[in-house]
């Protein structure tokens, strides 16, 4: 089985951070919004460098995607930054109607999701926002797995032209992807070949699924782990190709169970090639204060877990 070598813990914000610095550098167009976070945003190098740039909107987040919308007009390309409660729940109404209404180039760029922005609770800790950003039309919803591909994926929307979600975290993870990828948006990314079932993961727990299928391979079950980067649109090829050799599946995702990944993928099997399903997500439930492995481990979104729905989805195969 193919291993991946993690080369150092690092949060995927950071490439966020990174890709829009590159980006200040290489395209004129490209402007930054920020809702008082810029430090949480690692929006600080961009905004030293390219002050004309960037604009400290405060914490008016509506606001801030109005103006965004806007600059549109004029050929800019806005990067909004704040966290991922703010950047969709707090501003629905005014993405709907001044973003995906009428198609503007914003790229709602989006930190601290899921359970692992830990200590600030229930109320920071959005497991709604993919679910909430793909059903919007038109909108292309990203959630990125490491600081690479994090970077990557910031070079990649700028020359997207479309609204475009992109989700990322708080907390310092596996980098294991290659630093000079090229990030291909609705493209999965096959990380494993396996027989026995097919993992297919996003975000943070992409790195758990593989930690997962070694687990597996120790067992002698033979597990095919795919990178869903992209949420929408989804890459239903690979998917079912993926699934018509295994003939099961796990989705994993540090979101909802209602909406996320795994619901995506279910549609897209119903519609074309039925197969036993097990969902890795949270259980239509907020999450809670605490640290940000303790709640993972808690709310069962781990390799561990993984493992666990994989032998039980194997069992479910005809």
């Amino acid at each position: 089985m193919k291993t991946y070598k993690n080369t150092g813990n690092i949060d995927t914000r950071s490439g966020f951070g990174a890709g829009l610095a590159e980006l200040g550098k290489s395209n004129p167009d490209v402007v930054a919004l920020c809702a008082d976070l810029t430090g949480s945003l690692k929006m600080d190098e961009f905004k030293d460098n390219h002050p004309e740039r960037f604009f400290q909107i405060g914490i008016a987040e509506a606001n801030m995607i109005g103006i965004a919308a806007g600059m549109t007009i004029g050929g800019k390309i806005p990067f909004t930054g704040t966290f991922a409660n703010f950047s969709t729940g707090r501003v629905y109404d005014q993405i709907r109607q001044s973003v995906a209404y009428s198609g503007k180039n914003v790229k709602i760029c989006a930190s601290h999701a899921g359970l692992t922005l830990g200590e600030d609770g229930a109320t920071h800790q959005i497991l709604e926002d993919l679910g909430l950003m793909k059903m919007l039309p038109g909108m292309t919803v990203i959630n990125t797995c490491d600081y690479n591909q994090t970077k990557a994926a910031t070079l990649a929307i700028a020359e997207y032209e479309g609204p475009v979600y992109l989700r990322f975290g708080r907390p310092k993870v596996a980098n294991f992807t290659p630093e000079d990828q090229k990030f291909e948006i609705g493209k999965a990314v096959h990380l494993t070949e396996g027989n026995d079932v097919t993992i297919i993961a996003t975000g943070h727990l992409v790195w758990e699924a593989l930690e997962a299928a070694k687990i597996l391979d120790e067992k002698g079950i033979s597990a095919e782990v795919i990178n869903i980067h992209t949420i929408k649109p989804l890459d239903e090829t690979a998917i079912l190709k993926s699934i018509r050799k295994t003939k099961c599946v796990v989705t994993a995702e540090e979101h909802n169970f209602l909406g996320g990944l795994g619901e995506s993928v279910a549609r897209t099997l119903t519609l074309n090639h039925p197969a036993p399903q097990e969902f890795v997500a949270t259980n239509d439930t907020f999450g809670e204060s605490g640290e940000p492995l303790m709640l993972l481990d808690k709310y069962g979104l781990n390799a561990k877990a993984i493992t666990e729905k994989a032998e039980a989805v194997i069992l479910r195969k005809e």
